[in-house]
């Protein structure tokens, strides 16, 4: 479990040209959260243009606090999002918000299946009942303060009051998350199975409720993070070696993978 935030881009696309153009920072929560959450996430922006932000969603539940021109604070519960993720930014605005591990979100909501929230977003007060009768309100106590670590013991105080409550088959998620996204050589779900002591269809099972996707959906966009990144920061990426060392049989898999995900083949991939 990281003391401290992650610092790489993996899952946004052309992450130069979105950091030119927002404030972006990643904050850790507070410790008894840090079993169950990769981190806080801070954007900020004052833009004269308008600009679309893409990102390869992670296999993680968000739990979003906007403040968006025109609009009165909202929050959202974000379930993982199975394409490419698309946002416009106008204005000025502010977001805040919590990426839990994968398997994590589940310690705070314990009677809701996480694959019901998959490729859905729902109204905060949907998921947590004592946020009614008025959600803007907490929205408002997380997003107000200009200063962002009153924002960070805000988020901090809003996931307490929520759990995380104790659950061994969480923590088997997020243990068996951990290895796939680790282990390139972590490819083939009846093996990755049998090596967690568990029949495939327990897996399935496990990764469903808690999760929201299965296994094989986690292995594939993790490689896809790793080839984007890898499109991101090199000059000329040899796709055939990187598809090779990504545990596909050839380049054509990988080139099919990462084209229908991201939008555009790998050997045409140019960020900005």
């Amino acid at each position: 479990m990281p003391a401290a935030p992650r610092r790489d881009t993996r899952g946004i696309v052309d992450a130069s040209g979105l950091m030119t153009r927002v404030r972006f920072r990643r904050h850790a929560p507070a410790e008894p959260l840090r079993r169950h959450l990769e981190h806080y996430w801070l954007i900020d922006w004052d833009l004269t243009e308008p600009y679309v932000s893409h990102v390869v969603p992670h296999p993680s539940v968000n739990v979003v606090f906007q403040d968006l021109p025109g609009q009165r604070p909202f929050g959202v519960v974000a379930g993982i999002g199975l394409g490419l993720f698309s946002k416009e930014l106008a204005g000025r605005g502010r977001v805040c918000g919590v990426q839990f591990r994968p398997g994590g979100f589940r310690a705070f909501a314990p009677g809701l299946a996480v694959t019901e929230l998959t490729g859905r977003e729902l109204p905060l007060e949907d998921v947590f009942e004592d946020v009614r009768p008025d959600p803007a309100d907490t929205a408002g106590a997380v997003l107000g303060p200009d200063d962002e670590h009153t924002r960070v013991a805000a988020l901090d105080a809003f996931l307490l009051r929520h759990g995380p409550a104790p659950d061994p088959r969480a923590e088997l998620a997020m243990d068996l998350v951990d290895r796939i996204r680790a282990d390139r050589t972590a490819l083939r779900v009846g093996d990755f199975a049998r090596e967690a002591g568990l029949s495939v269809r327990a897996m399935q099972r496990l990764f469903s409720a808690y999760v929201g996707v299965g296994p094989k959906w986690v292995i594939l966009r993790y490689r896809i993070h790793e080839a984007l990144e890898h499109a991101e920061s090199a000059a000329a990426v040899d796709w055939a070696d990187l598809a090779a060392g990504l545990g596909y049989a050839d380049q054509a898999h990988l080139v099919r993978d990462f084209t229908a995900t991201v939008g555009v083949p790998p050997t045409a991939y140019a960020p900005g």
